[in-house]
């Protein structure tokens, strides 16, 4: 389920501005266009920010309906495919000429009044696609932190040739390209000794990414030899459970038990990771949180939604490892799949340490849930 992507085919200086300023335009639901190959362009827009104005300029400026691009996930969700049909990847939808209204109720399942087939104009018809414009929309939507759902137009060379030189362009391999050469591009900034509650020999390192995109963190503490496993542990921030002491979840009792334990153990990193809600950010996270109101556990949620079960890379940790000197660990985690993810990542864990939290009433649910259908180890 953890995104363990690769990077081989990445150089060090890709270009990440474009990419960058398409997540701006999308989250101010502005349309952009999408750069494919053999002249084959698309407009896009957030189908989550969908409006009437902006849809009629999107019509406009591609000569066209727009459709909308979804994952296979949420369109399980929405009751388009059947049930033999999970998995990943990609659906577009022709919807006619449908209103911002049914759009952004394709995108959202938590709006006042939900998707029904009723609402779908005619000239409705669902295809499966392979195609990287409208992969590239969807990745897009996800790096913007906004519901996996796009407003996608493929749009003629004549229109494309009109289109107001304010409309930004970029390339759909540069999207593709664009979270790994994020992820590896980091630079260590700055650092400071943070005596903390159970770990006063404690100093805190930030590495932030070259795309602008907020630091991660590691805790140092002690003074860890690199030439002997290092005890380390991968934390994802979770504004709720970190800062609020939300019960709804482990994770502040995590953060807080593991500092405790690397501290006993004598030295140790944690790297607190920037990747809100198992990677699909923090109004995403929230948004499950309504449905698990509903009574979907935390899996069926992110699906729901349109997410995978878990987002997250672990390229940025494995990197913060290497520029620490650290390349061989002890994983102070429940989950196997971090271990694996590292082990792909090229950092040999030599053992995984568990981390045993005790539950509350208001997070048994969810820690049985990550037990049965994330395959946790407690």
């Amino acid at each position: 389920m953890l995104k363990t992507l690769k990077s081989e085919a990445v150089t060090p200086d890709y270009p990440l501005r474009g990419v960058d300023r398409a997540i701006g335009e999308l989250r101010r639901g502005r349309p952009l266009l999408l750069l494919g190959v053999r002249d084959r362009h698309a407009l896009v827009a957030s189908a989550e920010l969908a409006t009437p104005a902006g849809l009629e300029e999107q019509r406009r400026l591609s000569g066209s309906e727009p459709g909308i691009a979804l994952t296979r996930r949420r369109a399980l969700a929405l009751g388009l495919v059947s049930e033999t049909d999970r998995g990943g990847g990609v659906l577009c939808l022709s919807l006619g000429k449908a209103s911002a209204k049914t759009l952004r109720a394709l995108a959202d399942p938590l709006l006042p009044e939900p998707f029904t087939a009723g609402s779908l104009g005619s000239g409705t018809a669902l295809a499966e696609t392979t195609g990287a414009l409208a992969k590239a929309a969807i990745e897009l939507t996800k790096l913007a932190h906004l519901l996996p759902a796009a407003a996608i137009s493929e749009i003629e060379p004549a229109a494309e040739a009109a289109l107001p030189a304010e409309i930004l362009r970029v390339p759909a391999a540069a999207v593709s390209a664009y979270r790994i050469a994020a992820a590896e591009a980091l630079d260590r900034v700055s650092e400071a000794r943070v005596p903390l509650f159970d770990a006063e020999n404690a100093r805190i390192i930030t590495f932030r990414p070259r795309n602008g995109g907020f630091e991660h963190l590691a805790i140092v503490i002690g003074e860890p030899a690199p030439e002997a496993p290092v005890l380390v542990r991968l934390h994802s921030e979770c504004l709720t459970g970190d800062l609020l002491g939300s019960l709804r979840c482990d994770c502040g009792d995590q953060l807080r038990g593991a500092i405790k334990t690397i501290a006993e153990a004598g030295s140790g990193v944690l790297l607190y990771l920037a990747q809100e809600g198992r990677g699909i950010g923090l109004a995403n996270k929230l948004r499950a949180y309504g449905l698990q109101d509903r009574g979907a556990d935390t899996l069926e949620a992110n699906e729901q939604l349109g997410f995978d079960p878990d987002e997250r890379i672990f390229v940025p940790a494995a990197s913060m490892l290497r520029m620490l000197g650290i390349t061989r660990i002890r994983l102070l985690t429940n989950n196997p799949q971090k271990q694996q993810a590292m082990g792909r990542l090229g950092i040999d864990v030599a053992e995984r340490v568990p981390l045993v939290i005790p539950a509350n009433p208001h997070n048994a649910d969810y820690l049985d849930t990550k037990a049965r259908r994330f395959g946790h180890q407690f």
